[in-house]
């Protein structure tokens, strides 16, 4: 990686220049994992059909199973939003489901949404409904006999007042809403429960909460509460007898009604202390029945009970475990957990058969059929959420990040065995929060957290960070920064309230540079009513949350600083020197800075100021070393920027994620398009350019990568709405799957690996009337393949043996207008062969029929594509993996044998189709047959591997073409 940078191009800064979506719109991500889940809040099931189950990441979209968890399918991802805090399937409709947007919690941590959906279709399309305000929607209660009566409690602005909060009402399937239950700007509902008997009777829960702007600020309000009404939710009275007060810090309830006897009623209560509450008057009177730490625990983040369906003495509660009570909740035995604690959020029963339960939890979902003695697995839901990402410099390059609620993640980037399953990722090492640095010079070596050292060639962990114990004088938060100088490799800096630097692997360290957080601020206003709760917290708190070193010299460093300020050294840190513009009021959080590639006074910084209760998109620069700034977040939708990158080979091109996509700019940030493409919506949280490959890290849909950029490095405004042919990026002559064992089944979740083959981009001005050609040729000027639009796609045998799920779909080129991807899989045609099969090396719905033409060899070649008789050329670099050691000659060896072998399989394959035409008793006819498929086969072992042919090969072929001869003079 290193060694690109200092070969990269430089290229002419692109002008101001008009290029929409639809330019680049070929352009495609693919998901690389990894398949463990992450936090999921919103579950719920049908009873009549026991087997189908929906959830909801909080940042990952709706899901839904069909076979009991054993496979899951996205439902969502064409909406405008992935963060999902409730849903709720209509019990009178299974095909009515509604859900509400916005994790629904309150946490240092968290995604805010735009509303309420439904869905009429069991979640094939989708509707928005409304309630765009309140950002976080945390229960939906559907009338169990009317599915377009309902109700949804709205928490609201988690950093701010807002007046879209409280409880809504729809009598109307949620076309119109009505507030019905509501105490003020600060205080939001989180739960709903409804009379099984009488609909009538509906309970909710009123939360006074406020995140604050520095983490761990958290407070709670006056008005927190239980409340009934019995008029379907047109009147409410808040119900108190026998529970805590806000004096004695009363805060979040969850509740629960035995569907048995609906008088029966349990409640988690946050207070002083937690407990677990149960009323047998239908909510009148309560006592507190259990006040055990690991049940009633961290209340503000655990709060669901749920009641046995058919014994109201059963109940579960959720918490870092799930936890079960025969005694109406004296005592709890743990069910499902693991040591470190798997975070339990949401708890659905089906209430036809109780043996079957749904858990979202922190790790993902799972199911249990029988009681809770087998679970179903959460190592297939791609929904990890991931702070930052990083990648190294082996080949194919492996991608990294700190996974929340599960430790980390490596992941490659391109599989060996055609698809990125179980076998090609592992943990790192670091914590669930953290950076990830792979060690330029031993990418075997991973740096991570806070601060780890992991070798991956023991598994060995070692802790080296410069703190042993937190708490002294450097201050630490969830997630620092941990990276190399793109310099000197040698030089490793990790971030705290100062910024160190280690040049041995963190045996030693050196603070290089003062504290360079804020020392005094008045408490922003967004904290509004809890100020005087957080006038004692702020104090100098804040912690150095980006560093970016110098692309140009290891003695320039920037730093930014979760409270707003930005420094910079340009000594290696002898002195600093403070260039925060005055736009970066307190807790202004310098999400990330990116140092320019092209000269050292030029940064690029994304400012999020959510926790300020600003949804608006901050991205700044300077090009004078700080001395003016200017926002350059022309364009970007509504939602706060997380990251910003910038191209390093292209000047000018800008690279965003925000909340919810990444976002490209042509013109150095004056204005933003979408790069959404196929992506699910999805917090951005970091992304990286590695050599040609745009790598994001998502908070809620793991690792993604968009394979070759090189046609946004190309887009100019002289040629942007032309016909052309991009220059494509280098291309790698790889093996699409060296598994010689059973294909694993396609119920395995798999990643995506990238093309096997080159990536060709075209852009089409208009439809053509005649057929679109592409042609590829050597550095001889001689055809090597030729693609039409009006080719036909292979017709499949009716009496194929296996399923069709295995075929990999034919392409077509496209001769529609506008921008299109075409992948030449760097082979010569398919030789003429009698027979056809799909390889045990099977992927599902990506596996050629063989056999295939030879691989061509490393080397130069030319693409040209033909439109309306006029032709478009450009040059393609091919080279081996880098890791196969065969000599040139050798490769050579392989391809002119492989050559020979096609050749001989034109020769037999025509003189067999004559012979059939004169004389289809043609003894010859049989011998023609065999020595067909015996070359064919001979073709498969001679192109298997990247080697120069065994002698047995060579003589195999020469007796074969003697065979031949033979029979043709026959």
């Amino acid at each position: 990686m290193y060694r690109f940078l200092l070969i990269a191009l430089t290229l002419p800064p692109l002008g101001a220049v008009e290029i929409t979506p639809d330019l680049y719109a070929g352009l495609r991500w693919r998901m690389i994992g990894p398949f463990r889940g992450g936090r999921t809040v919103a579950a719920a099931g049908i009873p009549s059909q026991p087997n189908v189950f929906y959830v909801a990441a909080n940042n990952g979209g709706v899901w839904k199973t069909g076979d009991y968890g054993r496979t899951w399918k996205p439902i969502f991802d064409e909406q405008p939003t992935g963060s999902i805090g409730a849903l709720a399937i209509a019990p009178s409709d299974p095909n009515i489901i509604y859900v509400g947007s916005g994790e629904g919690l309150q946490r240092p941590d968290l995604s805010v949404g735009d509303g309420m959906y439904k869905s009429t279709d069991g979640g094939r399309t989708w509707r928005h409904l409304g309630l765009r305000d309140g950002q976080q929607i945390s229960a939906i209660l559907v009338d169990p006999h009317d599915p377009n009566r309902v109700l949804v409690a709205v928490l609201g602005h988690p950093y701010g007042p807002n007046a879209e909060r409280g409880v809504f009402r729809s009598t109307d399937g949620g076309e119109t809403w009505q507030k019905v239950l509501y105490k003020d700007e600060n205080t939001g509902a989180i739960d709903l429960a409804v009379d099984p008997i009488n609909s009538r009777t509906i309970y909710a829960v009123l939360w006074a909460a406020r995140q604050g702007p520095w983490e761990n600020g958290a407070w709670s309000g006056p008005n927190s509460g239980l409340f009934k009404s019995t008029d379907g939710g047109s009147t409410w009275h808040q119900l108190t007898g026998g529970l805590p007060a806000p004096a004695e810090g009363l805060g979040r309830i969850g509740i629960a009604i035995a569907p048995s006897d609906p008088k029966r009623m349990y409640a988690m209560v946050e207070a002083k202390p937690s407990g677990v509450y149960r009323s047998d008057d239908a909510g009148s009177t309560w006592t507190r029945v259990n006040t055990e730490e690991r049940v009633a625990g961290r209340g503000s983040d655990f709060a669901c009970v749920r009641v046995d369906p058919k014994n109201k003495d059963m109940i579960y509660v959720a918490n870092t475990s799930t936890y079960r009570s025969m005694d109406a909740g004296k005592t709890f035995t743990a069910i499902k957990g693991a040591p470190g604690g798997d975070d339990y959020h949401t708890i659905w029963i089906n209430p036809l058969n109780p043996q079957i339960i749904l858990l979202a939890l922190d790790q993902g979902a799972t199911i249990t059929v029988n009681g809770g003695e087998t679970w179903s697995s959460w190592y297939n839901q791609p929904t990890a959420q991931f702070y930052h990402v990083s990648t190294d410099n082996r080949f194919p390059y492996w991608v990294y990040g700190g996974q929340q609620e599960s430790g980390s993640a490596g992941v490659v980037s391109r599989s060996d065995y055609g698809e990125i399953t179980f076998r090609e990722w592992h943990t790192v090492g670091a914590e669930e929060y953290g950076y990830v640095a792979a060690d330029p010079l031993d990418p075997n070596i991973i740096y991570g957290g806070k601060l780890s050292r992991m070798d991956q060639r023991t598994g060995e962990v070692q802790q080296v960070g410069p703190a042993v114990l937190r708490g002294g004088k450097y201050r630490f938060l969830r997630t620092m920064p941990v990276l190399f100088s793109p310099v000197d490799p040698h030089v490793l800096y990790f971030a705290s309230n100062v910024l160190f630097k280690t040049i041995n692997g963190g045996h030693t360290w050196d603070v290089i540079s003062p504290d360079l957080t804020r020392e005094k601020y008045e408490v922003p206003t967004s904290v509004g009513i809890c100020t005087d709760q957080a006038k004692p917290q702020a104090t100098r708190r804040g912690v150095i949350y980006a560093v970016a070193p110098s692309h140009k010299d290891v003695n320039v460093i920037w730093a930014g600083t979760d409270d707003g300020l930005v420094h910079v050294t340009r000594d290696g840190g002898k002195s600093w020197k403070n260039i925060t513009p005055p736009e970066f009021t307190p807790w202004s959080k310098v999400s990330m800075l990116d140092a320019s590639h092209f000269d050292d006074m030029t940064v690029y910084a994304a400012i999020n100021r959510f926790r300020l209760d600003d949804l608006k998109p901050h991205i700044y620069c300077t090009h004078d070393g700080g001395k003016t700034w200017k926002e350059i977040s022309g364009g970007l939708p509504e939602g706060p920027v997380n990251t910003v990158r910038e191209d390093p080979v292209r000047k000018g091109l800008l690279y965003a994620g925000t909340e919810l996509a990444v976002f490209v700019s042509f013109d150095d940030g004056e204005s933003w398009h979408t790069l959404r493409q196929n992506m699910p919506a999805t917090s951005i949280r970091d992304l990286v350019v590695h050599d040609n490959d745009l790598v994001v890290g998502t908070h809620g849909r793991g690792f993604w990568i968009l394979d070759d950029v090189s046609p946004l490095r190309q887009m100019t405004e002289s040629s942007s709405g032309d016909t052309r042919l991009f220059n494509p990026g280098l291309a790698y002559r790889m093996r699409r799957n060296n598994s010689t064992d059973t294909p694993l089944p396609p119920e395995e979740p798999a990643g995506e690996n990238p093309p096997d083959g080159a990536i060709l981009y075209y852009h089409l001005r208009s439809m053509p009337s005649s057929p679109v050609t592409l042609e590829v040729f050597d550095r001889s000027n001689k055809l090597v393949r030729r693609y039409s639009s009006n080719d036909k796609p292979e017709p499949i045998d009716p009496e194929l043996d296996v399923p069709t799920y295995w075929i990999r779909p034919q392409q077509i080129l496209a001769s529609t207008a506008g921008m299109h991807r075409f992948v030449w899989d760097l082979h010569y045609p398919p030789p003429d062969a009698l027979a056809h099969e799909y390889p045990i090396s099977a992927i599902y719905r990506n596996t050629p029929r063989y056999p295939i033409g030879p691989a061509v060899l490393p080397g130069q070649y030319s693409v040209k594509l033909t439109v309306e008789g006029k032709s478009y050329t450009q040059s393609l670099t091919v080279k081996m993996d880098p890791r196969v050691k065969t000599s040139p000659a050798g490769l050579m060896q392989q391809f002119n044998l492989a050559m020979k072998v096609t050749s001989l399989m034109h020769r037999d394959y025509e003189a067999l189709q004559k012979r059939r035409e004169l004389q289809k008793d043609d003894p010859q006819i049989a011998e023609l047959e065999k020595l067909n498929g015996e070359l064919s086969t001979v073709l498969g072992i001679i192109e298997e591997p990247d080697r120069a042919p065994t002698t047995q090969m060579v003589a195999t072929i020469t007796e074969l073409e003697r065979q031949l001869a033979a029979a043709l003079d026959k």
